[in-house]
């Protein structure tokens, strides 16, 4: 009796300690991202990337700081965009670790933008990623997202309209196999955001809303703003 007690007590702090590990879920995170799109002139060429600094906590603890650039192209009489390019990402460790981890990463994307009636702007986004994480073997990874704008008084994201913004992201782990034994789940993530934009000029717009980010271990909200600059 004793032994199945200490051992029940033994599954107990283990269980304890590994929820303890990941972050707080109900504490509400936060996003600064920036978004900048450029067409060369009299090109098909052109360059797109963002900037984004993710805080664990509303003002505080690093999650991660993410630098992505890529070059694209749009061919003649296509309504697609291609892209591909390199991030830099550093991820910070919840709490008050300052212990970091370091990743490269090459990516190539399609983008699919869509209209359905009036005021439906949809955009299907396939991007494939190769991951060089710090202590892991080289890692892939595919994501879907499927955006949906609505704006509310206009027919487009232009100056002066106000739109609803929505989009679900889910990865995809290729390689589960990362090194030394270890190994990850085929499912990676999922991001469900509700949000809504205004357009400050015809080539930026400002937007902010609320995310949730499930992942095998834990689910969290998060804050997000953002601002779109096409230039």
């Amino acid at each position: 009796m004793k032994k199945l007690l200490l051992s029940l007590l033994l599954s107990f702090f283990s269980i304890y300690s590994f929820a303890q590990s990941g972050p707080d879920e109900d504490q509400l995170g936060t996003w600064y991202m920036y978004f900048y799109n450029k067409s060369f002139k009299n090109s098909q060429f052109g360059i797109q990337g963002d900037l984004q600094l993710r805080l664990w906590s509303p003002v505080s603890d690093l999650e991660q700081l993410l630098l992505r650039s890529g070059f694209t192209y749009t061919p003649e009489n296509a309504n697609i965009l291609f892209t591909m390019g390199y991030a830099n990402i550093t991820t910070g460790a919840y709490g008050e670790s300052d212990a970091t981890v370091l990743e490269n990463r090459i990516y190539q994307e399609a983008l699919f933008p869509t209209k359905v009636g009036r005021v439906f702007l949809f955009t299907h986004r396939f991007r494939y990623e190769q991951r060089w994480v710090e202590t892991q073997d080289l890692r892939t990874r595919f994501r879907y997202n499927l955006f949906l704008n609505v704006p509310l008084n206009g027919s487009a994201l232009e100056k002066g309209v106000v739109y609803l913004a929505l989009y679900n992201e889910i990865f995809i782990n290729g390689q589960r196999d990362i090194g030394d034994g270890r190994s990850v789940e085929l499912f990676d993530r999922n991001r469900l955001y509700l949000g809504g934009g205004y357009g400050l000029l015809s080539n930026l717009r400002v937007q902010g809303g609320w995310m949730l980010q499930t992942t095998d271990n834990w689910s969290k909200g998060q804050l997000q703003f953002s601002l779109h600059h096409k230039f």
